[in-house]
């Protein structure tokens, strides 16, 4: 009897361990994160590359998840960037910058997309959004070392089908499969509660599994790269706008 009290004992102490080092590698992240966004606000160009690099293919598959469109999705990132370093001091620390800016890169993807449909007049659009200057990327050279051309072909009917998912699918399903969010993070950042997450990515994956999950497997997390040239160049094109580094 006494040993099964110990070995709760045990238990118990290992938990509250588990909890303190849990705990502890969390407040290390926050003020890690806290020292990056201040190295940030002071123009510090390897933060800026830092954020940017660690959070360009979320924000670029969420704005393309709303949009459907490779350029307006690296226009959405890039304008996100520049919104978000210029008023950095809105960033309080409530949620984790990552989740901070996907809901900038959210809701100015949702801002082109409700713009672009015709009930929407262009007079109700901000003239500064108008005149906003976007600098585009030129499409993906033919020699591409980060595909092949098998994969290249699988990662298009993956695309298809993802894009055409009803959007509050498509966004669930991003979030959650392709980006690796958790349901708690994917409800929050969408703003709906746990169990639609829950029912809406079930209802996706019904949705694809007959014609694309069965075959790709897992070239299924490769789908929308953004890494490589187009990440740096994104970097590069913000960094400029900023007028940051050489």
């Amino acid at each position: 009897m006494s040993g099964t009290n110990g070995d709760k004992q045990v238990t118990a102490m290992q938990r509250t361990a588990a909890g303190l080092s849990a705990g502890a590698k969390t407040s290390e992240f926050r003020a890690s994160e806290a020292e990056l966004v201040d190295r940030a606000r002071g123009r510090d160009e390897s933060a800026l590359r830092e954020i940017m690099q660690a959070n360009n293919r979320r924000l670029y598959r969420l704005a393309r998840g709303i949009l459907r469109s490779d350029s307006e999705a690296e226009d959405v990132v890039q304008e996100t960037y520049v919104r978000a370093f210029t008023h950095l001091d809105g960033f309080r620390g409530e949620s984790g910058l990552s989740t901070w800016l996907s809901r900038i890169a959210i809701n100015e993807a949702l801002g082109r997309a409700r713009s672009a449909r015709p009930h929407v007049e262009l007079s109700s659009v901000p003239e500064a959004a108008l005149e906003a200057q976007i600098i585009k990327f030129p499409v993906s050279p033919a020699g591409d070392p980060e595909r092949t051309m098998a994969q290249r072909e699988i990662q298009r009917v993956v695309e298809r089908a993802i894009d055409e998912l009803p959007d509050v699918f498509r966004m669930v399903f991003i979030a959650r499969v392709m980006e690796g969010m958790n349901i708690e993070e994917t409800a929050d950042l969408l703003g709906v509660k746990p169990e639609t997450v829950k029912t809406r990515l079930h209802r996706a994956r019904t949705m694809l599994r007959e014609n694309v999950e069965k075959e790709i497997g897992p070239v299924m997390m490769d789908a929308f790269p953004f890494a490589g040239w187009r990440c740096e160049r994104l970097t590069v094109s913000v960094l400029k706008r900023l007028g940051v580094g050489g």
